[in-house]
Order: C-alpha cells, then sequence, then structure tokens
C-alpha cells in the first residue's frame, strides 16, 4: 500500500502540488495542514487551511502526524525536533527560500534532525550540509496554461519586491511596456487570466535584509506555463516551463524520496532485530 504523507505548511502551495500529483500518479495518501492566516491569496488548492493560531497548529500538527507514515515538513523547521522526539518514521524537511538562505549554521539544530533535507531553488545549496538535495518546484498544470486572452507581445508584468528599478531597466532594454502589481494582489485562481495577458514576466526579487533572489520564483514558473517569456534576475530571457518543473517529473521525484525512507526504517528495523541477543 501506498505511504500515508502529512504535508506541514504549503509554501508558495508547493505542498499542494505535491501532493495532488503523487496521489494522482503513485495512488500515496496525502494531507495538506497550513494556517490560514499563512494562505492569504488561496494557494492551498489541494489540502486544508484552518483558522488556526500559531500554537494551536502547531500541536495540530504534532496531533496529525501520528496517522502518517511520512511528514513532509516545509519550512516550518521548528516542527522536526518535536516530531522526531514523538515519533521513529521519517521526517522530510524542506526550504523555499529566506527560510534557509544564509541561515545554515544558525538552524543545524533543526535540520540536521531530518532524515531527508531539501531546497526548492539551487542557489539554497550554498552553505548547506552535504546529505541537502535540490528538488525544484513543480507548477499545477492543471490550474496553469495560456487561458486564451488577448496578449500583448511587447507587454510585461512585475510585482513590486525590492528590485522596480532593475525591472525598469530590463523592461527598456528589450522595449516592453511594463505593468505593476502589488504582491499577493492577485488570488491564486486569478493568475492564470491574469498572466496570460502579457508576452513577458520580469522576475527580479529582492527580499528585504537578502540579496537578489538567484533563481526563478514559482510566480515566474507559472508564467512560463501559461506561455509567457521570463526575464531572469541577470536579464536573460526564458521561454517554455522546464521538465525539472513538471509536476509529473517531480512527483516521481518525491515518490522515490518516501519510498526509500521507508525502505531505510524497515531495513534499521530489521537489522536492530537481528542485534538482539537471544
Amino acid at each position: 500500500m501506498e505511504p500515508r504523507v502529512l504535508h506541514v505548511w504549503n509554501t508558495a502551495g508547493v505542498a499542494s502540488v505535491i501532493a495532488k500529483f503523487t496521489d494522482r500518479r503513485f495512488g500515496t495518501r496525502s494531507q495538506v495542514v497550513t494556517r490560514r492566516a499563512a494562505d492569504r491569496v488561496g494557494l492551498t488548492t489541494y489540502g486544508r487551511a484552518y483558522p488556526d493560531g500559531a500554537t494551536h497548529f502547531f500541536a495540530r500538527a504534532l496531533w496529525m502526524a501520528r496517522g502518517a507514515d511520512v511528514v513532509h515538513v516545509h519550512s516550518l523547521d521548528r516542527v522536526v525536533p518535536w516530531l522526531k522526539r514523538l515519533y521513529s518514521k521519517p521526517v522530510v524537511l524542506h526550504y523555499h527560500g529566506t527560510d534557509i538562505e544564509g541561515r545554515w549554521p544558525a538552524k543545524a539544530g533543526r535540520w540536521e534532525r531530518a532524515d531527508f533535507i531539501a531546497v526548492s531553488t539551487p542557489n539554497l545549496l550554498e552553505g548547506a550540509p552535504k546529505a541537502a538535495v535540490h528538488m525544484p518546484n513543480p507548477i499545477d498544470t492543471d490550474i496553469f496554461r495560456y487561458t486564451g486572452a488577448p496578449r500583448g507581445q511587447s507587454s510585461a508584468v512585475s510585482f513590486h519586491y525590492g528590485m522596480d528599478a532593475g525591472a525598469e531597466a530590463a523592461a527598456k532594454k528589450l522595449g516592453l511596456e511594463l505593468s505593476w502589481a502589488e504582491r499577493w494582489s492577485v488570488p491564486h485562481d486569478a493568475m492564470p487570466a491574469f498572466l496570460s495577458k502579457f508576452g513577458y514576466y520580469i522576475d527580479m526579487r529582492r527580499p528585504p535584509g537578502h540579496p537578489e533572489a538567484r533563481s526563478l520564483g514559482k510566480a515566474a514558473l507559472e508564467a512560463l506555463a501559461c506561455g509567457c517569456r521570463v526575464v531572469d534576475w541577470s536579464g536573460r530571457v526564458i521561454e517554455g516551463l522546464p521538465r525539472e518543473n513538471d509536476p509529473v517529473y517531480v512527483a516521481e521525484r518525491w515518490h522515490e524520496v518516501y519510498q526509500k525512507l521507508l525502505s531505510d526504517r524497515r531495513g534499521a528495523g530489521r537489522n536492530a532485530l537481528k542485534a538482539e541477543p537471544p
């Protein structure tokens, strides 16, 4: 029987996509849980966002982990040591950006307790332990596709995110007419139609207190899935959703991880029994 997987937290909606496509492709039995306060635009398309406070949600996650074979934690690394104290089951810790960038040493007491450490973009491997693995973000291609809206081929859009001057310069260099939107101003279910109106998406981001983001953001990948060209942080123009972000491909990789973790656990159990004195 395929494993029961509990996804704790839903950073950028990634857990919903992984759960949906691993369940569809392999028959895993996944639950995604997060707080409604952390999901202001409706990213939890698969799973549930609870109206919990922080303490209540923490307790809920620990309680729900009882029924899981694998617990896949996204960003909320402070729950990992508690999970390992309470249960002898595999725990995945999945980082997504500023939750770990430049913070590996400070967070060692949390990530070193996990059975598998993943990062969503390759730049996050800087300073990471050797065991950390890049697992690309999947895009839900059931949702993100060109909607057929009239598209201005020289039109571009970007979200205000600390690099407005860089985005303006990139648009000018390419001869694009740039429109702006505020972060979190577009509901998740409206994003495909919104992105489909533009020929380009300019992905230039500098989170507060951090250097410029040197990876494609999830919105940029969604734009690629909707047929936009994307201008990245270096000014490079990208077309087409990369295979590594295809949801079925990502689901296959995660299924392999879950199976190996469970196989290793079973093997450790058998070895422990063999080591017991007669």
